[in-house]
């Protein structure tokens, strides 16, 4: 049997989640709120799942680039791991602080920052623009002379390390501070208090901050989220609100000058009223942080959310074993219910739609893999009975869903 080892990264990660708010609420910290933690679960879903498309394109460029632009030919020894390290790291500090200083970059990064709690399931909020963009930085490794095999098993070690960052329950770690990253350096990463922002970009070594100048110490408790936070849990407008935000900036200036400066200038440049105005076209008119959840409402998204994880787990644990057509139904299966989830903490109706649509996708699947008249016949039925009570159904799922929340 061929399994994928790497989707054991799934539960493992929950394990630690688990531990983490388990010992936050035994010792009464309030690191959780239930709707941060789903949006972060929901990103994290997406990009592990849109790895198992993406992972190998990401190795044959590697390869190709090592076979045929090498500049030297470095061999996995010591010495050869040793450098591969050193390389990683300093490529990443640059990777992640153009990712905070140039617009263009930051629409793939800002998604990272967004959640207003600190704890692992920020280490989730990956997006697979984050991860082209990161290698394209990374694409120097095979240029220098690192074979793409090295550079795909360091990479997975690689991205280990930071998970741990994500968390308040643990302290400052003495001397170790002068030498890595620690979970101290990190919150300040991601603090928007006004001393910390820009600053600890590096991934494992804290050095390369203190050589470039953007290192600072934790000394004020930080304040996590974006200095604008985003306040909404919608899987779409988390990915999407700043590319919308710089088009809408572009489509207000005339000059190429403008536009471009807009696209390769900093954050901070583009008019914060912009986003207001979009937000009252996209989002809801309620502030997902006033909103109080039913606890059905709560019962029906955990499950989902747990499905959309076992789901996961299954694909990319049986990739091998899946044709291309059962691989893209349940892509598409996970896709569309991770939407579902946050329209239904944003409490939008049109989310019903979305519960006829994770419907069609099933009975696609199940078409699919029984190829039958009776398969047939037992779909037609049920789409049939799906329209017949349309209406019924809809009052009924509003009902149980948004009854009880205000």
């Amino acid at each position: 049997m061929h399994f994928n080892i790497v989707a054991f990264a799934v539960p493992l990660f929950l394990f630690f989640i688990g531990w983490e708010y388990l010992h936050s609420k035994k010792n009464g910290l309030q690191n959780f709120h239930y709707g941060e933690s789903v949006a972060n679960l929901n990103v994290g879903i997406s990009e592990r799942l849109l790895d198992l498309f993406s992972t190998g394109l990401f190795f044959y460029f590697f390869d190709f680039i090592n076979r045929h632009f090498a500049l030297f030919n470095i061999h996995p020894t010591i010495w050869g791991w040793l450098l591969l390290f050193l390389f990683t790291d300093f490529l990443w500090y640059w990777y992640h602080r153009f990712g905070h200083e140039i617009n263009l970059f930051w629409a793939a990064h800002v998604v990272h920052h967004q959640s207003e709690d600190y704890n692992f399931t920020v280490s989730a909020r990956i997006t697979l623009f984050q991860s082209v963009i990161r290698s394209i930085f990374w694409s120097l490794l095979p240029l220098i002379g690192f074979p793409a095999e090295m550079i795909t098993i360091f990479l997975l070690i690689h991205g280990t390390y930071p998970f741990f960052l994500h968390t308040q329950v643990i302290g400052k770690l003495g001397w170790l501070e002068y030498v890595l990253v620690t979970p101290s350096h990190h919150r300040v990463h991601h603090a928007a208090n006004p001393e910390y922002l820009d600053k600890n970009y590096g991934d494992i070594l804290i050095i390369w901050d203190k050589i470039f100048g953007t290192f600072t110490e934790e000394k004020e408790i930080p304040k996590y989220g974006l200095t604008k936070n985003l306040n909404s849990y919608s899987y779409l407008w988390q990915h999407f609100h700043f590319p919308i935000e710089l088009a809408y900036a572009c489509k207000k200036t005339k000059s190429i000058k403008g536009k471009f400066k807009i696209l390769f200038g900093k954050p901070e440049e583009i008019n914060p009223h912009d986003r207001e105005k979009l937000e009252t076209i996209f989002l809801s008119k309620k502030r997902v942080r006033s909103i109080e959840y039913s606890q059905q409402l709560k019962q029906y998204v955990t499950i989902q959310t747990a499905f959309s994880l076992t789901v996961l787990f299954f694909t990319a644990l049986l990739a091998k074993y899946l044709t291309t057509a059962q691989l893209w139904i349940l892509s598409l299966f996970i896709i569309v219910s991770l939407i579902n989830t946050g329209a239904v903490l944003e409490q939008r109706r049109w989310v019903f739609y979305l519960e006829y649509a994770r419907l069609l996708i099933i009975c696609a699947g199940v078409s699919i893999h029984f190829p039958n008249t009776y398969t047939i016949l037992f779909i037609l039925t049920l789409l049939g009975l799906l329209i017949y009570y349309y209406r019924p159904a809809q009052k009924y799922y509003y009902r149980f869903l948004f009854e009880k929340s205000s």
